[in-house]
């Protein structure tokens, strides 16, 4: 586990899936059937609970402001600051790895109460889990 600073608040545009975990996969055909990959681009998965259930959405960075828009897509922010994370190599070899990591950085005693659960796509076999801290 690293601590590690986002400096800047990212802007994302999302598509929510319609059951977690099930609606996962679906959520970022989605997504990517709205735009172009690009290496310019982050895209992530972000959750947690509200109103009881836990809610999943497959993001994409915005590259220029409005892009969420125009693609008639929900935005939010993911806050700067600093983050725990943890790095898996190649997770879709075991794609309950991700459930484990983000157990194990949930326990952290000092996480942002409002805070996402937030997968990085490094590229398409390492994904980063991250957790906001206060």
């Amino acid at each position: 586990m690293e601590e590690i600073l986002i400096p800047n608040d990212i802007t994302v545009f999302y598509k929510t899936a319609k059951s977690f975990p099930d609606g996962v996969l679906d959520a970022h055909t989605e997504l990517r059937k709205l735009i172009t990959f690009s290496p310019e681009r982050r895209y992530f998965g972000i959750s947690r609970p509200e109103n009881g259930v836990i809610v999943y959405r497959a993001a994409a960075e915005e590259i220029h402001n409005g892009e969420g828009r125009e693609f008639n897509c929900d935005t939010l922010v993911l806050k700067k600051g600093r983050y725990i994370s943890i790095t898996i190599a190649d997770f879709m070899k075991d794609i309950k790895s991700i459930e484990r990591t983000f157990k194990q950085l949930l326990a952290h005693p000092a996480l942002d109460p409002n805070g996402y659960c937030v997968e990085l796509y490094l590229n398409d076999k390492d994904v980063q889990c991250m957790v906001r801290l206060k």
